[in-house]
């Protein structure tokens, strides 16, 4: 069963990097609201280089995340991950992969109809092991 959420890209929270026993890791978290009646903002996360592809993306831009949901437990809490393992525009095509050493380009960057630019937040260290 393939799962997807259709919605405008919130915002886009800071990369976050580590090591790991597997090496270097990436992950970038992001939020879309859903387009229904009752829309819904969800948290999404992007690893390895789909975290890339949210350069290619601005907050406003309508994109379709195909996701995989998978829940832990860590002392006797559960913690529930929304993985985004394909990220692309909502008509379907897939936004060609920006260069590592352009920077923060954004494709949609320049746009001047009003939408709220990209917000950053302080990085939250919840100690949690994974």
């Amino acid at each position: 069963m393939a799962l997807e959420l259709i919605g405008k890209l919130v915002k886009v929270l800071p990369e976050q990097t580590g090591q790991g026993r597997n090496g270097a890791w990436t992950k970038q978290q992001f939020v879309i609201e859903t387009i229904d009646q009752f829309p819904k903002q969800v948290c999404l996360m992007a690893w390895g280089e789909k975290a890339g592809d949210l350069r290619n993306f601005a907050p406003g831009d309508t994109i379709r995340a195909a996701i995989s949901i998978e829940s832990r437990e860590y002392n006797d809490r559960w913690y529930t991950d929304v993985r985004a393992w394909r990220i692309e525009a909502a008509d379907g095509t897939e936004q060609p992969s920006a260069p590592a050493a352009s920077g923060p380009s954004r494709r949609s960057e320049s746009k001047s109809n009003g939408e709220m630019p990209l917000t950053t937040f302080e990085d939250d260290d919840n100690a949690l092991p994974f």
